[in-house]
């Protein structure tokens, strides 16, 4: 705030208050929809970035993001830089003994030479498809990785908010 005074014939007879205070920007909260520019580092590598290409969007609240990334988005304004490390529990979780499938290799297709980290592609029971690699070969069969690729893993995200809007 700034304060000015008015002084007449030395005697003090205003104090006027004059706000200089800006109107508080968007901020990141339940329902905004929200462009931002990442770049995800996994182990240290660049695993994927926006850099270069169009913002990420979403609508805040609606859990389509990592959930541990949304909520430390929660009241950044345009403009905000912010690096921000998500724990796997906060991610895509932790990796679950259970998400294993050992199959015979006569299943695969022949031309198929099985190799730890080859990832095949597997269909799930509601028909999509998922990436599977390869964490063991035995003599008969192959071990395949159905968890989600970044389960068990720490993420950092390098975050700016580009644009906030109703």
């Amino acid at each position: 705030m700034k304060c000015t005074s008015i002084v007449v014939s030395g005697i003090f007879c205003a104090l006027v208050l004059v706000s200089t205070v800006k109107a508080d920007p968007a901020t990141i909260e339940n329902g905004k929809k929200v462009k931002f520019d990442y770049t995800l580092k996994v182990d240290g590598k660049v695993f994927e970035s926006s850099i270069g290409k169009k913002p990420l969007e979403y609508t805040a609240g609606e859990g389509k993001l990592v959930s541990g990334l949304a909520d430390q988005m929660n009241g950044l304004h345009v403009g905000d830089e912010k690096m921000i490390i998500v724990k796997a529990e906060d991610g895509y979780g932790q990796e679950d003994p259970k998400a294993f499938l050992e199959v015979p290799k006569s299943s695969l297709p022949p031309e198929i030479d099985p190799k730890v980290g080859l990832i095949l592609q597997v269909n799930a029971p509601n028909g999509d498809s998922l990436p599977a690699p390869i964490s063991e070969v035995k003599e008969e069969t192959v071990v395949l990785n159905l968890n989600h690729p970044l389960s068990g893993k720490e993420l950092h995200f390098d975050v700016k908010i580009a644009e906030i809007t109703d």
